[in-house]
């Protein structure tokens, strides 16, 4: 039942006698100093999701004030309140493991504390989607903003960023061309301040598709952390949530199927991170209609990636914020765009580029015609490995691997890889495609960022910078390779993947848009008879069970069956 009350009125707790509820709520709010003309105006909630493990949040607080700030400006009374924060390199076994619980405290915080309208600080990698998904359930009044990119840091004169150069420089590690002294050096050089990744990784995916499909005030992806206009941005974010208070526009109203759209063309043209893909069919699934993936692939056929940034590119996301932000990405791909949706700004996504800034000359943004990759960042493939589909992120891939049939060499776990990876027996030539299994959304659990498989120690030490290897896992938007993810059905649920064996010859073939395993129907039917699924999966207690028993595969987005707004017949195995 819609509650059409507002500010302390609204969802009393339940004692039989709403008079009494009220004045016992009064009571108890009026102990944290509020006066009775605070208390009648209309009540913001603002998420805080600072936590002493979470870097990506370390501004968190100074976001909260200067929300607070817009919030009393404008004439409203700013609550904070906590929910789960999350962070990828604090997040056991997996960030993506949580991140449904971070959409379920959000959604019911949000439901069952009264705000008129809430206002979402997010960063690190899942926590916007999480926040987005948990504000589409609940769908009152609410708006978006982000903690912001780190700034670059430095290495004897070489400008670094986490993590794709985490990731490089670690390689070269491992490769022997860094001493165990260097690459401690490096160590406290990638992360030098508050923010999140500041290359073009699922944090600073989630922030530009989430400003394009207009959850966010324009210009507010793209500005880094340590910037004063983070604080301006944040202070705007919160006058508006009085106005989105008071007109009611909440976000199912705002994510739709064509903002949503907008968030896929977006994510094509700025060569997002694959979990991007992951994370909006979450949403869609949260608003009642899937993720065409179909319109993926055509977007990415018409949409070039336009942004110079690691991993596809060289520059880095403060470099994006100087040449104009989204917005200069916007005016090149605005005829392709569905420029009349409304945005939480009031505004359509049209109105928004009309009244930005003119754009200037620079070098971050490329123009359609002198793109830094033609036919999309981002590629779907199909096949008799990938009945329900898979992923490759083909702008951040070796061109001569798009094309390439190899023998398989197969990892059956996280744990057989790192045991056996770097073994100077290990059986794997140049040409070798890295197998790994059940490390999908019940394999690991939580589909984890395994993809990015390294290159085995003694190849590397060869000079081998590139492989082809596929897995049921994510991978980091940070990293680069030719990598293809998310193969769906999972091995762990009895997906084709699971039986591939060492010495299976693999094709990939990108152009074509398939990925499969050179057998006739007959024996994998036949591998398929013997198969028998990991013994860890299931759990009798516990957010545990709940995941196990509930959670899709990643064309649903990884989420929890119940939690969608149509859920499946039957859970998908």
């Amino acid at each position: 039942m819609t509650d059409k009350k507002t500010g302390m009125a609204k969802g009393l707790a339940n004692y039989g006698d709403a008079g009494f509820s009220l004045f016992l709520r009064k009571a108890f709010i009026k102990a944290m100093g509020y006066s009775d003309d605070a208390l009648d105006r209309p009540v913001i909630g603002i998420t805080n999701t600072y936590s002493g493990f979470n870097a990506c949040h370390r501004n968190v607080p100074d976001i909260i004030e200067a929300v607070k700030r817009g919030v009393m400006l404008a004439g409203g009374l700013p609550i904070e309140f906590p929910i789960v924060s999350i962070h990828e390199a604090f997040s056991h076994p997996t960030s993506m493991f949580l991140r449904n619980l971070m959409s379920m405290d959000t959604e019911e915080m949000v439901r069952a504390q009264p705000m008129d309208a809430s206002v979402l600080i997010g960063g690190c990698d899942k926590t916007v989607p999480a926040l987005l998904m948990g504000a589409a359930s609940a769908d009152i009044p609410s708006i978006l903003t982000v903690t912001g990119p780190m700034i670059t840091g430095s290495h004897r004169g070489e400008r670094l960023g986490a993590c794709t150069d985490c990731r490089r420089l670690w390689g070269q590690h491992r490769a022997g061309e860094i001493d165990e002294r260097e690459i401690e050096e490096i160590n406290g050089k990638l992360a030098p301040g508050a923010g999140t990744c500041m290359v073009m990784g699922t944090a600073s995916t989630m922030a530009l598709v989430s400003e394009a499909m207009g959850m966010m005030l324009p210009g507010g992806a793209s500005i880094p952390a340590v910037h004063a206009d983070r604080l301006r941005h944040a202070e705007a974010t919160g006058a508006r949530a009085v106005e989105l208070a008071a007109e009611g526009l909440k976000p199912t109203e705002i994510m739709t199927k064509e903002s949503m759209a907008n968030a896929v063309r977006v994510l094509q043209a700025v060569g997002g991170s694959t979990n991007g893909i992951v994370h909006l069919a979450a949403i869609a699934g949260r608003l009642g209609f899937d993720l065409d993936m179909e319109d993926l692939d055509r977007m990415g056929a018409e949409t070039p990636v336009l942004v110079d940034l690691k991993p596809s590119g060289s520059h880095y996301m403060e470099d994006l914020f100087k040449a104009g932000g989204l917005t200069t990405v916007l005016r090149e791909i605005e005829h392709m765009m569905n420029t009349d949706c409304v945005t939480v700004s009031g505004k359509t996504l049209a109105e928004n580029i009309a009244e930005a800034p003119a754009s200037w000359p620079q070098d971050v943004v490329r123009s359609l015609d002198n793109p830094i990759h033609s036919g999309g960042g981002l590629r779907r493939l199909r096949g008799n490995l990938a009945p329900g589909g898979a992923i490759i992120k083909q702008a951040a891939a070796t061109e001569e691997l798009l094309q390439h049939t190899g023998p398989a060499v197969v990892f059956s776990s996280l744990a057989d890889m790192a045991e056996r990876l770097d073994s100077p027996e290990l059986d794997v030539m140049p040409d070798s495609v890295l197998v790994l299994q059940n490390a999908g959304p019940k394999g690991a659990p939580g589909m984890p960022e395994a993809g990015y498989i390294p290159i085995p120690k003694k190849l590397a030490a060869q000079g081998v910078k590139d492989m082809v290897r596929i897995s049921d896992a994510r991978m980091s938007g940070t990293a680069f390779g030719s990598i293809v993810l998310h193969i769906s059905p999972e091995a762990a649920v009895g997906g084709p993947l699971g039986l591939v064996q060492d010495g299976d010859l693999v094709k990939l073939d990108v152009a074509a848009g398939t990925i499969d395993v050179l057998l006739s129907e007959d024996e994998l039917q036949q591998r398929k008879a013997v198969w028998k699924a990991p013994e860890h999966i299931g759990a009798k207690r516990g957010y545990e069970k709940l995941y196990f028993d509930e959670v899709l595969q990643a064309e649903d987005g990884c989420d929890f069956n119940f939690l969608r707004a149509h859920p499946r017949d039957k859970p998908v195995s």
